[in-house]
């Protein structure tokens, strides 16, 4: 496998159907996104993360700023966590909606550690869930 392999169409078409087409770090749906969506390794190649639906997350423009990373920083206590991993953790548990649902907010320190890494609020997100969420369509409910 090489080091930079990047996923077949076919597994690509499999990992958005079983995100339901919304990127699976901050629920922005595909069809309103304002950057493309990739398959993104949730434990990158260069920790040994494979090219398998497993370890595959679709992701809008949180892939971007993720980047190689499966840890970041924690704001709130300053510790090194592990990053949201979509596979094994409910979103549910680590994320929520603010009061007017257009800021995720952080519940544990994987969640507060992930919103900042990802920048999951940032402006045009707000701008594309304010608009959303007037037409209906935000926020959806997760599994």
């Amino acid at each position: 496998m090489r080091s930079s392999e990047r996923p077949a169409p076919q597994l690509r078409r499999e990992v958005a159907q079983r995100a339901q087409w919304r990127c699976e770090y901050c629920l922005t749906p595909h069809a309103y996104a304002t950057q493309p969506f990739a398959a993104d390794h949730i434990i990158p190649q260069s920790q040994g993360g494979g090219t398998t639906l497993e370890n595959l997350a679709l992701a809008c423009g949180c892939n971007l700023y993720k980047g190689n990373r499966a840890h970041a920083i924690d704001s709130q206590t300053g510790h090194r966590v592990p990053l949201f991993h979509p596979r094994r953790q409910k979103w549910k548990r680590h994320f929520a909606w603010s009061e007017n649902f257009l800021y995720i907010v952080g519940r544990t320190r994987t969640g507060r550690a992930t919103v900042e890494a990802l920048k999951m609020n940032r402006p045009e997100l707000i701008n594309l869930r304010r608009i959303l969420h007037i037409a209906g369509e935000h926020p959806r409910e997760i599994e």
